[in-house]
């Protein structure tokens, strides 16, 4: 019989989250993000927060709500150019920020997930992301070493789930979400449609429930556009 992971709400789900902890976050833009959680944290009004993510929100959604609030105290992200407020506390000194290439930062998280302490990688050498780094040569070629990422919790967002906390990502969202998914201590799974174990095809599942904690079913989802492009009319 299927672990049954699923909790009632956002606010169960967000049971022992305290201040000063390191979060993972997933999504990539405004898109697969756990807007759930990421408002339930707003509303707890914890501080202190190191937060792992590939983008830091819009001045007003996302990650940037926390921003807004001086919740965060420290960003590991690798773009961030969406957010004025987030480089109005960077330029400040009032948000410690750590910019890291998107490979690694994805790397960073699956290694976790993998239980891979740290790995070698070129990216980045010669620049100010391999200060007081490790450096060897494979190949005639300096490479960097780079440490995984430990998080105390990972908040994902998910297209489907099911009860026993198997996930399946759609389209965009399958950037970063699945990795952190594996690296959280605790993994968090907000969904937008929760379904009896079972009832997904297997091979369509791109994180299996082993690595999820506590599941469930998300609701008013905005799904806004972080940067609407589009051609003039004809």
């Amino acid at each position: 019989m299927a672990l049954n992971k699923v909790v009632e709400n956002v606010q169960a789900a967000l049971e022992g989250v305290e201040n000063n902890m390191t979060f993972m976050l997933g999504g990539f833009g405004l898109c697969g993000i756990p807007e759930n959680a990421i408002k339930e944290l707003v509303r707890r009004g914890i501080t202190g927060l190191t937060c792992i993510s590939n983008n830091a929100g819009v001045d007003d959604f996302g990650l940037g709500l926390l921003l807004q609030g001086k919740q965060i105290k420290k960003m590991i992200s690798s773009y961030v150019g969406e957010n004025k407020e987030f480089e109005r506390q960077m330029l400040s000194g009032e948000l410690e920020v750590d910019l890291v290439p998107q490979g690694s930062l994805a790397e960073r998280c699956r290694a976790a997930g993998a239980g891979i302490p740290a790995f070698y990688t070129p990216a980045g050498y010669g620049t100010e992301v391999a200060e007081g780094k490790e450096v060897r040569i494979f190949d005639g070629k300096p490479h960097i070493l780079e440490m995984a990422f430990q998080a105390d919790f990972a908040f994902v967002k998910a297209w489907k789930g099911d009860t026993a906390g198997n996930l399946i990502f759609k389209a965009t969202a399958k950037n970063f979400n699945p990795m952190m998914a594996m690296a959280g201590k605790i993994t968090v799974a907000e969904v937008e449609e929760l379904v009896p174990a079972g009832a997904l095809d297997p091979n369509q599942i791109h994180t299996t429930g082993v690595f999820v904690q506590r599941i469930f079913q998300g609701t008013d989802y905005e799904k806004r556009i972080e940067r609407i492009t589009t051609r003039p009319k004809v």
